[in-house]
């Protein structure tokens, strides 16, 4: 049967990140993609000029609707938006066993735009990240979630393991946003600190690249691999997307997932 994965996001009118850069991730990975929409947005290349959250009862209501129907072999969350939202995807979740979870915490917009209410990121740590096979944030979402400064490979490394101790079952802390001739991610599974290098690309259409990393490495613990080999994975889809970036609209255009299909 081929692998079933469902992602928990927001819709990006552009087409660069959210549900639409996680379905063609799926695609391009083998695997069924399936959405539950947690926010509709209004947006393009040059930045959120609108934000309309999906009443939460809904947001359950997709997941329970694929669940109890097609399955799922795994799951990854993106722009949650609200602490009601975030409360009712952990509550589905925990209802029908939904495992492995990847938990990407979507807090800014590359343009700014905040995607996370503030009173939200209290529940996402309490609720949701207890559930997580992985917590995938970036260097400046880690800092924001921790309350920590992470600018630095150490301080990575740190906030990692910090986001285990609060439950998550591994934390890749993606260093994209530091300087630096090489883009360096941590991986900490609870064991053992990996690290992931590779040459940093000197492209600013970048949009939607958590959103596809994410969702890379979903694909692959549904398929079966093992985490770091997963997140190995990922790191060079992710390297292709951002070399193959599409200089679409007057601002940031979006990495590209189907560079993958001609490695």
């Amino acid at each position: 049967m081929i692998p079933r994965v469902l992602t928990i996001a927001g819709s990006d009118s552009s087409g660069g990140a959210g549900i639409q850069a996680d379905l063609r991730t799926f695609t391009v990975f083998r695997v069924y993609g399936m959405s539950a929409v947690t926010a509709l947005t209004a947006q393009n290349t040059r930045g959120v000029s609108g934000i309309f959250p999906v009443p939460p009862e809904f947001v359950r209501a997709q997941i329970d609707a694929v669940a109890s129907d097609i399955g799922i072999d795994a799951a990854k969350t993106g722009m949650l938006a609200t602490r009601a939202i975030i409360g009712a995807v952990a509550a589905a979740v925990r209802a029908h066993a939904i495992a492995p979870l990847v938990v990407d915490p979507v807090m800014l917009a590359q343009s700014g735009a905040q995607l996370l209410a503030d009173d939200a990121r209290v529940a996402l740590l309490a609720e949701l990240v207890p559930l997580a096979a992985v917590v995938t944030p970036n260097a400046p979402e880690a800092a924001a979630l921790l309350d920590m400064r992470v600018s630095t490979l150490a301080e990575m490394r740190v906030a990692a393991r910090r986001l285990i101790d609060l439950g998550a079952g591994a934390a890749l802390v993606k260093g994209g946003h530091l300087d630096g001739p090489e883009a360096v991610d941590v991986l900490d599974d609870g064991r053992t600190c990996h690290t992931l290098r590779a040459p940093r690309l000197a492209i600013r259409h970048t949009h939607g690249t958590g959103c596809m990393t994410a969702a890379a490495l979903a694909a692959g613990l549904a398929r079966g691999l093992p985490l770091l080999d997963a997140a190995q994975e990922a790191k060079r889809f992710i390297s292709a997307a951002i070399a193959a970036g599409l200089a679409l609209g007057g601002g940031d255009g979006p990495a590209n997932p189907l560079a993958w299909l001609d490695r």
